[in-house]
């Protein structure tokens, strides 16, 4: 059954510096072409069958600059109940309260914000365009008009970033106390501002122990504070964890729709065109504007298990495969890999060295 989908809208205010998703800045979009791409998008979903969805969830980009108008027209679209988690990803600088008020109304449950850091000098670095007083403003401004289920996004192992400067963002996340916590290491990307910084030597990278102890800090801090450190990146109070991101850490099928969104659907895993007039051109001719896909093999499937499974920390896989198992054994011996009530799961080793062991395991 699937039962979850994800809704990419691809315009923002202005482009991160570390940003490699698909996004388009604003200053060259007309309000006529985003009601054209919305138009497209809803006779997209149209080409699936209805489902009934326990997770919707709108990324980007900055889905927030739409209005709710906008958004309920995709919403109109999706069978869903009250028990849905509708996930809205929202940038602090294009939302206000009252933007805030109409997404509540017309049923968005789930904020994802994309706050990053709470230091003003990091934030410049990054190239995002609200500063640490917007960034508590907004929190506040939700938690007024009723929100109740809030994940704030921080990055760390930032450029020149310090132990001291991250902890600072760990006793704001304290004093504001979000249901949920993605917090993930900076990742170079190719054809983004910050490599070519580094590539010039305008930026460099932190060093590999300072990031492990980082990361060391944001276990330790969140974790004494009651979060529960669910998946490799993400913390949750009881009961937050992301329903949505969960089902891809679970291996479950969803339907993704919009430019570039990625799906796994029918066995078969695919991305949508990433040009504007392809997309607008494959729909417009009834044919789903895929651009890439591959069908799901049985051993990519199990070793996605395995890979996926891992990074779920609580839970863990089961492992029968022989040929696995002897994998998994090996990295037991040394250390990264524990074995709990016949389930395997990462140990605090394995956890810092978690892509090294994905790549032991899919290694023939």
């Amino acid at each position: 059954m699937c039962d979850a989908i994800y809704i990419h809208i691809p315009f923002c205010i202005q482009k991160c510096r570390y940003c490699d998703f698909l996004s388009f800045s604003c200053e060259d979009i007309t309000e006529e072409e985003i009601e054209k791409y919305i138009k497209n998008l809803v006779n997209e979903i149209r080409m699936y069958p209805k489902q009934n969805y326990t997770s919707i969830y709108f990324g980007g980009g900055t889905p927030s600059f739409l209005n709710s108008i906008q958004i309920e027209a995709i919403l109109k679209e999706l069978n869903y109940n009250l028990e849905t988690e509708i996930t809205l990803e929202v940038n602090p600088h294009s939302t206000d309260i009252e933007k805030l008020r109409e997404f509540k109304k017309i049923g968005i449950n789930r904020l994802s914000i994309g706050i990053q850091s709470f230091n003003n000098e990091r934030l410049k670095v990054l190239g995002r365009n609200h500063n640490r007083e917007r960034a508590i403003e907004i929190y506040k401004e939700a938690r007024e008009v009723g929100f109740e289920n809030i994940s704030i996004d921080i990055i760390f192992a930032t450029p020149n970033q310090t132990v001291g400067e991250l902890l600072l963002d760990l006793d704001m996340l304290e004093k504001l106390k979000p249901e949920h916590i993605s917090i993930y290491s900076l990742i170079w990307e190719e054809g983004t501002k910050f490599m070519e910084l580094l590539k010039k030597g305008e930026l460099t990278e932190i060093d590999n122990e300072v990031e492990g102890e980082m990361y060391e800090k944001i276990i330790f801090k969140l974790t004494s504070l009651g979060y529960k450190h669910y998946e490799i990146s993400n913390f949750s109070k009881e009961g937050y964890e992301s329903r949505h991101n969960s089902k891809y850490w679970k291996n479950l099928e969803y339907i993704g729709v919009g430019l570039g969104a990625s799906g796994y659907y029918n066995n078969i895993r695919y991305k949508n065109n990433i040009n504007f007039d392809r997309y607008y051109g494959n729909i417009s001719n009834g044919i789903k504007p895929i651009l890439e896909k591959e069908i799901v093999t049985s051993k990519d499937k199990l070793e996605n298990y395995y890979i996926l499974g891992l990074r779920l920390l609580t839970k863990g896989i089961e492992v029968s495969n022989e040929k696995y198992l002897k994998k998994i054994e090996i990295l037991r011996k040394n250390g990264y890999i524990k074995l709990e009530e016949g389930r395997f799961k990462l140990t605090s080793k394995g956890l810092m060295f978690a892509n090294d062991v994905f790549v032991e395991i899919i290694e023939d």
